[in-house]
């Protein structure tokens, strides 16, 4: 039975993907120090989280059956602290944090803490657009502020966004049944800070500290300017019904979001517009009494949650400058040319390869042996008695196919 439970349920884009690849990556430091992160593969803790919440994903859902008790049942074993960490957990239903509770241990003694992690949604807001966009949306940013700030909540995209960062309900459905002191908000700090302050108060929340981990990035989720989302969600309107979803996460979201359109950092930033934050600025100061009133612990500052002024200038992503949008999309061509290049010479490899393979297989078949064989074969085939030899020395062999 583990002793402390530490689960980590979000939100999204909040230095989690940074968070999880440390935890991931520094595994035998952590057990070494009684800490156990229960992974066999960076992703293990998503697919536990899509297992829990029966959550469909593009096909990856069918993989993901049972991961959820694989991972409860490795936190059960341990005797020690477990830290559980994805940012969908955020989403989970009051019923699906009960299931999650239970099979951790919960009711049978273990201390369970919950962290959350959060950020302005002067950030959030155009964050979670571009996230939209990265994972095959079209949606305009336009439709994508109209949907969340529709006070019916409805729509698909609304539904998904308040339930990862409406961060008072969030809390209420993981800490329903936790002291106040159990449940922990880590605050990420201000535009332009230190990137290692968000590092120290994640460090404080988990018991982190004075732990010689290695710290440098393997994976990330890194974000994009204005013109590459405006391109990528033009990618989508013009791909999505010839190209798979299978096809399109190596493809558009690993190949030309992260690894070539994120590079791109003199483009103009994401950003809120001017005349949305005093909405946004609202919502989250009444986050901050509520949050305060419940006595959750915070590490960090609630102030944080306020957000930036605005941005100025603020670039609109609908109607991007074209010559930056261009820009982008030779960067991104350039990408999949030079990918074209390494699959065709990795077809040209394997093609050599396998014709090898063929002419190995083709001098064994002209060695006198096998010619002997194959001659003997034949001529038993041609009778009754043969061929009943063939098949007692078949059955004798184990063999259940036609070859001699």
């Amino acid at each position: 039975m583990s002793k402390r439970i530490l689960l980590h349920v979000g939100t999204p884009k909040t230095g989690t993907s940074y968070l999880q690849d440390v935890l991931f990556r520094n595994q035998r430091v952590l057990a070494g120090a009684g800490v156990l992160y229960p992974a066999d593969r960076f992703d293990a803790h998503f697919l536990a989280a899509l297992d829990l919440m029966r959550l469909p994903w593009g096909g990856l859902e069918t993989e993901a059956i049972g991961a959820w008790d694989r991972l409860a049942a490795q936190v059960r074993r341990h005797d020690g602290t477990s830290i559980v960490s994805h940012e969908i957990f955020a989403t989970a239903s009051r019923s699906q944090v009960g299931r999650a509770l239970e099979s951790l241990g919960a009711g049978e003694g273990a201390e369970v803490h919950v962290v959350l992690s959060v950020r302005d949604l002067v950030r959030q807001i155009p964050a979670e657009w571009q996230e939209n966009v990265k994972h095959r949306s079209a949606i305009s940013y336009a439709r994508f502020l109209e949907q969340i700030r529709d006070p019916r909540r409805e729509s698909r995209i609304a539904t998904w966004f308040w339930g990862v960062q409406e961060i008072p309900y969030i809390l209420q459905r993981w800490g329903h049944d936790l002291p106040p002191e159990h449940v922990h908000l880590v605050t990420v700090p201000p535009p332009g800070g230190a990137p290692e302050v968000l590092w120290k108060r994640f460090s404080q929340a988990f018991g982190l500290d004075g732990m010689d981990l290695d710290l440098e990035a393997e994976r990330a989720n890194p974000s994009l300017g204005a013109p590459e989302t405006a391109l990528l969600r033009r990618i989508n309107r013009a791909a999505n019904s010839v190209v798979d979803p299978a096809d399109y996460r190596p493809l558009v979201r690993e190949l030309l979001a992260h690894q070539t359109l994120s590079r791109r950092t003199r483009s103009p930033r994401l950003a809120l517009p001017p005349d949305v934050h005093p909405w946004a600025q609202e919502v989250a100061t009444s986050w901050v009494a509520e949050i305060e009133e419940r006595g959750y612990d915070v590490v960090g500052d609630l102030a944080d949650l306020i957000g930036p002024p605005p941005l100025t200038p603020w670039v609109d992503p609908d109607h991007p400058g074209e010559k930056r949008v261009a820009g982008a999309a030779v960067d991104a061509i350039r990408a999949l040319l030079q990918e074209g290049s390494r699959l065709r010479q990795s077809e040209a490899r394997l093609g050599a390869e396998l014709d090898e393979a063929h002419r190995a297989l083709e001098r064994s078949y002209l060695r006198p042996t096998y010619r002997l064989r194959a001659k003997v074969v034949r001529r038993l085939q041609g009778g009754r008695a043969g061929r009943g030899l063939l098949g007692a020395y078949r059955r004798a062999r184990g063999r259940s196919s036609r070859s001699a």
